[in-house]
């Protein structure tokens, strides 16, 4: 009985030691576009993750959730910026609201057409981005803010966004973030209809 025994278990550890590893996950894409569907036509977001590995991680993954389709552009200042990223779903966005990610280093400056994530601080980006609409915001590089793309078609479509309603409140008169973040599109709707939005935004094959 003992003999058999002793026998057995190294048969036993061979069989554990020859067992293949676990798969190893896919490698994140160096780089990948993203098209956005617009009430105002469609522009492509061209990513590096080089450029903010984090940022681009986390905009891919958002981008992929659907997290963007149906937002509006509810901040569109004309010559600065056009900022986005707040879901039309109060839920989903109550979702994401504790989810931040750590700064990445900037190591791209924010020049016309760069999509960058806003903050409220170091280490607080979440869902909200906005694209530079002009190169005199490379003053932002110095404040922390890392670009992880750029527009590379459609950047007259962005410039053409309605920006009437001006600087949110409470600096203005155009539509308050945290009333946004609780009652969703039906705030913008009701308050603001001229606001355009992003009918679809996806991962181009």
């Amino acid at each position: 009985m003992h003999l058999r025994f002793l026998l057995a278990a190294p048969l036993f550890l061979a069989a554990c030691a020859s067992a293949p590893p676990p798969p190893k996950p896919p490698p994140k894409p160096v780089e990948y576009d993203v098209r956005f569907e617009t009430s105002k036509g469609a522009f492509v977001v061209h990513v590096v993750r080089d450029w903010a590995p984090l940022g681009a991680d986390r905009f891919r993954k958002l981008v992929e959730s659907g997290f963007y389709d149906d937002a509006r552009f509810f901040r569109v200042l004309p010559g600065f910026v056009v900022q986005f990223g707040i879901a039309g779903d109060p839920l989903v966005t109550k979702k994401w609201e504790r989810s931040e990610i750590k700064d990445d280093p900037v190591r791209q400056s924010n020049t016309r057409g760069r999509i960058t994530f806003a903050t409220a601080g170091p280490d607080t980006r979440t869902t909200q981005v906005f694209i530079n609409l002009n190169d005199k915001n490379a003053k932002l590089d110095a404040r922390g803010f890392s670009p992880f793309g750029e527009v590379i078609e459609g950047m007259e479509v962005v410039e053409k966004l309605y920006g009437g309603y001006g600087e949110g409140a409470p600096d203005g008169t155009g539509p308050n973030q945290e009333h946004l973040e609780k009652n969703g599109n039906a705030y913008l709707t009701r308050d603001f209809p001229k606001l355009d939005f992003i009918k679809k935004a996806a991962v181009v094959p």
